[in-house]
């Protein structure tokens, strides 16, 4: 178990669920990733519900108020480490990005924004305090990757490579089309993908990935608490071998079996 006690800059460092049924949501996971549950006061926000392992805080979850919930579905929200919260959302504005939320007080947790890319995606920005984001990662049942699919990879590229210093590696995806990983000192710490026209009407997006020890054996887990899968598993030669889920209340995520050349790498 390797733990984490910081994050630098550029980093994704946290992830959490916006859900319609926080109890059924808390229930799939729990269940399907041996996490336990603690819900903490929020607030006027309500309940924020740590999920962990081995009782650390690998991410969380939250019920969407009832008066938003016309606003699409549920959905996992990554969040980037910065220095400076409010310097940096107005670098992204300034670069074509749309505040969704000001930078704000999470109480004593830390301060954070919500931002809109210029192609579309949401993702979070987070200036620690008390809470400095995920305890473990990289490891089974914790969050591994966040991958941008995008239609417009070079406003997309232009637009991170200046708001967090990121470097770009092209490579081929699964389907043999290109893929871009960004980079920070160089380690790849995030992918980038086009969003194809087969794909139907999905939008631009931050696709969480979640490791496992047995990507079939969760895929059919996953099914048996009510989540779904509308493709079969897919192997990527020295990476892995992955599907996209749906769990019960509507949120996409990805679970990934990494390759022992990957794990090790």
């Amino acid at each position: 178990m390797v733990e984490f006690k910081s994050y630098a800059p550029g980093t994704f460092c946290w992830v959490d669920l916006a859900t319609t049924d926080a109890e059924g949501a808390k229930k799939f996971y729990t269940n399907l990733f041996d996490w336990t549950a603690t819900d903490v006061p929020a607030g006027e926000a309500g309940t924020y519900t740590m999920l962990e392992k081995a009782g650390k805080n690998v991410c969380a979850l939250y019920q969407i108020p009832a008066e938003m919930q016309h606003s699409g579905p549920p959905y996992w929200l990554s969040y980037v480490a910065v220095e400076n919260v409010d310097d940096s959302t107005a670098q992204a504005q300034a670069l074509g990005g749309q505040v969704l939320q000001p930078p704000c007080d999470v109480m004593e947790s830390g301060r954070m924004s919500l931002l809109q890319d210029p192609t579309g995606a949401v993702f979070a920005l987070w200036q620690p305090g008390q809470h400095m984001g995920a305890d473990l990662v990289n490891e089974p049942n914790t969050f591994c990757w966040n991958e941008l699919q995008t239609k417009d990879l070079a406003a997309a590229t232009d637009f991170y490579t200046k708001l967090f210093g990121w470097t770009t590696h092209s490579s081929k995806n699964a389907l043999g089309g290109d893929y871009t990983e960004f980079q920070r000192a160089g380690n790849s710490g995030a992918g980038m993908i086009e969003i194809q026209p087969d794909w139907g009407e999905v939008p631009p997006n931050w696709v969480v990935y979640f490791a496992v020890e047995d990507c079939d054996a969760t895929l059919k887990k996953a099914q048996n608490l009510g989540g779904r899968a509308d493709m079969t598993p897919i192997e990527i030669p020295d990476v892995g071998r992955f599907v996209i889920l749906q769990d019960p209340q509507g949120g996409y995520f990805t679970i990934i079996e990494m390759s022992e050349q990957s794990a090790t790498a």
